[in-house]
């Protein structure tokens, strides 16, 4: 330890340690360490600067990077070497006094270990110093390169950059901004600066010992494990677990005053039962975690009533009351506080009939007779949802929870309650791992992925967020988990060349950027798993548009006043798209806000294109598919994985104010998938398309269509009809989502064939041109994934703006053509009552094997 000694004499000589607080330099470890510790910590002192610190031959190896390191290779960011540090020192998190040498406030930004990739010493002699780092918040290859000494210059001025691998990044400095707490505790540099969180204000001094440092607080120390709770004399028995309400994600905070808005906490949701039979807490799966949340079972066991269930969530009170704070209290047994925001059941009494506004006046009369620090009453701001959001981003909050104040308590999700986050973060599945070639290092990066329906679709991979401690982890548990296949439905070969599969049933908690282009996640760091969520329930999270009204309807809204319809501006409300009937652009928006309940009820959460003529001329449309720069945002985008592999961003309409929106950038025809987002591969209907070759009179049609009807029924599927505003007929079967598109594709070509092979004069299950000819072809194509119908309702670009329409078997008999009925029509129809296809609504069906094998026969 001669070398150690010798370089913090240096440390020491820099020191008064009659007047400094840091501690008197002392060697370090005896005994060679199985891994280098490193660490940075981030120091406001004169300037705010990043200390990067390596363990070697004993000490900290130390460099003050002035403006923080950066993923970016192109980014060569300075680092001044320091004096080398003790060990103890890589602990410290806290405040050295200001008139002492570094005074300022210090905070744990990142701790892990590290590897040199050549001789250590000889790289530092040599002034190039090559290592791997494994840090919850670095990871990968980096360099240090030392710079020449310009004359005048007392220290060496060195230069620390990102190497060329898997963890390199374009944008650099988005781990700075997103990374603002302690790695250690969660807090924030004005929390540590004031003493906040439950460590308290911990200053250094050095004239103490390492352990009286840790006696004084400058250094965590093992916490003691909290007081068993006391049996309380409960009355009556402990409530039943009940599924909490979930929260739907949408783009920005609710309007109105009938919001209640609350922080949204970053922790476990827990639903807490409180009774003669003692407190239990439950995850939003049902699964008692008691024993993990001793601190909470001692809070609410002092509620003052005869038993009780609230609804809440475990945190750890450190700033942003970060998720990985949390599962290390859970761990050693610290401190976590349970923030209740709502009140099932007291004394009996289920309260989740009652509205939000009154269950919470009684929680919060209950929570403040205990005056515990451990149980806290989650606050709320009534109305006002845009600034409180946009000051929670700027307090580095996770985001908030919009709550209606009027309505019960609903289990599962719903509008009732929605989210809106500052940051993104999602739960994905852990499938399999990218292999490390670095010693003492198990992998280099997980494989993640989200389910679309029993699909588990591949969604890129993470490498950041690692420490030793969370790798052992993770290591152990996929030990018991490897299997030889992959359970993605695609992986891109260069990475599936080389990876470890696994059984997919662990879930992760991934912060990142966004999604890429492919529907990969971008900047993505490793928070910790989720042992509170079922992995077949991991879908891509998708924002919904926000309710711009407080009505109870959840802001589902068709009124118009002047040239606005449904809260949105039309824009040239004037113009003539259809000359036949002066249908105006207004006309069309003003029809699709009347009519939007009916066209949603058969459009809504299913991907959508759109048939645009954005200068109002029907004979020059196109086609739009995909999400596009300028379409309006408040329609949601939902990234889905097409047949080349590739993600795209698709389209969804969740309620009128989106048809409007459609409609003021040009929209004239929605055409709809057959599966809605949430079971992409499992279609609720299927289609026959019934398209007449020129000449064939509209007669024929409809009796093709009562054909089609009856081959279906002899089958045991029941069909409805709708006329296209074109020149044919859609005979719809309405389906439950138990059969796949393959499934119902091969059924419907089966049964177009078997028409066709009947009668050959009449009709033609081929879409060629040519076999076209006199015959109507029976379009089966439908009914494969991807491919859309136009939907009922749906204005048509065609001569006098025709709308397809739902009709009822006896009334297609009677009709003269498909493209009779007009806007007006089709309000005359609704506010009448009229809706032919609401005898299906109570129907059971679904294309099964049988089927497959009688059509095929």
């Amino acid at each position: 330890m001669a070398e150690a000694d010798t370089s913090i004499r240096e440390y020491n000589r820099k020191r008064d340690f009659d007047r400094t607080g840091e501690p008197r330099g002392k060697s370090g470890r005896k005994e060679k360490p199985a891994r280098l510790g490193y660490l940075i910590q981030k120091h406001d002192a004169t300037r705010l600067h990043y200390d990067f610190r390596l363990e070697l031959d004993g000490v900290l190896k130390s460099w003050a990077v002035t403006r923080g390191p950066s993923y970016n290779p192109e980014d060569k960011r300075l680092a001044v070497r320091t004096e080398d540090h003790p060990l103890d020192y890589g602990q410290f998190e806290g405040v050295i006094p200001k008139k002492e040498y570094g005074g300022g406030t210090v905070m744990l930004w990142d701790t892990g270990w590290w590897e040199p990739t050549e001789d250590p010493g000889k790289g530092l002699k040599q002034g190039k110093l090559k290592f791997r780092l494994h840090g919850e918040r670095l990871s990968g290859a980096w360099t240090l390169v030392r710079m020449r000494r310009k004359e005048g210059e007392k220290r060496d001025n060195w230069l620390l950059i990102k190497e060329r691998d898997e963890f390199a990044d374009a944008e650099g400095d988005a781990i700075l901004e997103r990374e603002t707490t302690s790695a250690a505790t969660g807090r924030t540099m004005e929390d540590i600066a004031a003493g906040g969180g439950k460590r308290g204000k911990r200053v250094w001094h050095s004239e103490k010992s390492a352990k009286a440092n840790v006696q004084a607080g400058a250094i965590p120390a093992k916490k003691e494990q909290p007081k068993k709770p006391r049996s309380a004399k409960r009355k009556l028995g402990s409530p039943d677990f009940v599924e909490p309400q979930l929260a739907t994600l949408v783009d920005e905070a609710p309007s109105g005053e009938d919001w209640l808005n609350e922080i949204k906490f970053d922790g476990y949701r827990l639903i807490v039962s409180v009774g003669k039979g003692g407190v239990k807490c439950y995850t939003r799966n049902g699964l008692d975690w008691t024993e993990k949340f001793p601190t909470i079972v001692e809070a609410c066991d002092e509620l003052d009533c005869r038993n009780a269930l609230l609804d809440g969530e475990a945190v750890v009170e450190s700033g942003g009351s970060a998720f990985s704070a949390l599962q290390k209290a859970i761990k050693s047994g610290g401190d976590i506080s349970y923030f209740a925001f709502d009140l099932l059941e007291l004394d009996g009494e289920d309260l989740r009939g009652k509205p939000l506004r009154e269950r919470k006046e009684m929680l919060h009369r209950l929570i403040a007779d205990t005056g515990g620090k451990l149980l806290r009453y989650s606050e709320h701001i009534e109305g006002r949802g845009e600034d409180m959001h946009a000051r929670l981003c700027g307090w580095d909050q996770e985001g908030m929870i919009a709550k209606r104040a009027d309505a019960p308590y609903r289990s599962g999700r719903g509008r009732d309650w929605l989210k809106i986050k500052c940051t993104r973060r999602q739960e994905l599945v852990i499938g399999g791992f990218s292999p490390s070639d670095k010693v003492g290092r198990p992998f280099a990066s997980i494989l993640l992925g989200a389910y679309e329906g029993r699909t588990l679709v591949y969604r890129g991979r993470v490498g950041t967020g690692f420490n030793e401690a969370r790798m052992d982890e993770l290591s152990a548990l996929f030990g018991k988990r490897a299997r030889k296949t992959s359970p993605f439905d695609a992986v891109p070969d260069d990475i599936a060349r080389d990876a470890s599969w696994l059984t997919p049933d662990l879930v992760a908690e991934i912060d990142f950027a966004e999604f890429t282009a492919d529907g990969h996640v971008r900047h993505g760091v490793y928070k910790g798993l989720r042992e509170d969520k079922e992995a077949r329930d991991v879908v891509v999270e998708k924002k919904s548009k926000a309710p711009s009204t407080s009505a109870k309807n959840g802001g589902r809204n068709s009124g118009k006043s002047g040239d606005t319809v449904a809260g949105v501006k039309i824009s040239s409300g004037d113009r003539v798209v259809f000359d036949k009937g002066r249908i105006t652009k207004l006309d069309i928006a003003r029809y699709y806000g009347d009519v939007a309940e009916h066209l949603l009820k058969h459009a809504a959460g299913h991907p959508v294109s759109f048939l645009r003529a954005p200068d109002g001329d029907i004979g020059k449309t196109f086609f739009q598919k995909h999400a596009g720069e300028g379409f309006p945002d408040q329609i949601r985008r939902i990234p889905i994985r097409e047949s080349s592999g590739k993600t795209a961003d698709y389209m969804v309409l969740d309620e009128a104010d989106d048809l409007a929106g459609a409609a003021q950038m040009g929209t004239i025809e929605f055409h709809i998938w057959g599966s809605a987002e949430d079971k992409l591969d499992k279609p609720d209907r299927m289609v026959f398309d019934l398209d007449p070759d020129e000449g064939l009179g509209f007669e024929t049609v409809v009796r093709s269509a009562f054909e089609v009807r009856d081959v279906l029924e002899a089958t045991g599927l029941k069909s409805v009809a709708m006329v296209t505003g074109g020149k044919g007929v859609h005979v719809v079967v309405p389906l439950e989502r138990r059969a796949d598109f393959d499934q119902v594709k091969t059924f419907a070509k089966a049964l177009a064939g078997k028409l066709a092979d009947a009668a050959p004069k009449r009709y033609t299950a081929t879409m060629s041109k040519a076999k076209r000819k006199g015959r109507i072809f029976i379009d089966w194509l439908r009914n494969e994934r991807g491919s859309t119908a136009i939907a009922p309702y749906s204005i048509r670009a065609r001569e006098g703006g025709p709308v397809a329409v739902p009709v009822s078997w006896e009334e297609l008999e009677t009709l003269k053509s498909a493209n009779g009925f007009h806007i007006d029509d089709v309000r005359e129809r609704l506010e009448s009552g009229l809706d032919p296809w609401t005898e299906a609504d109570g129907w059971s069906q679904s294309v099964t094997r049988k089927m497959i094998d009688v059509v095929s026969g």
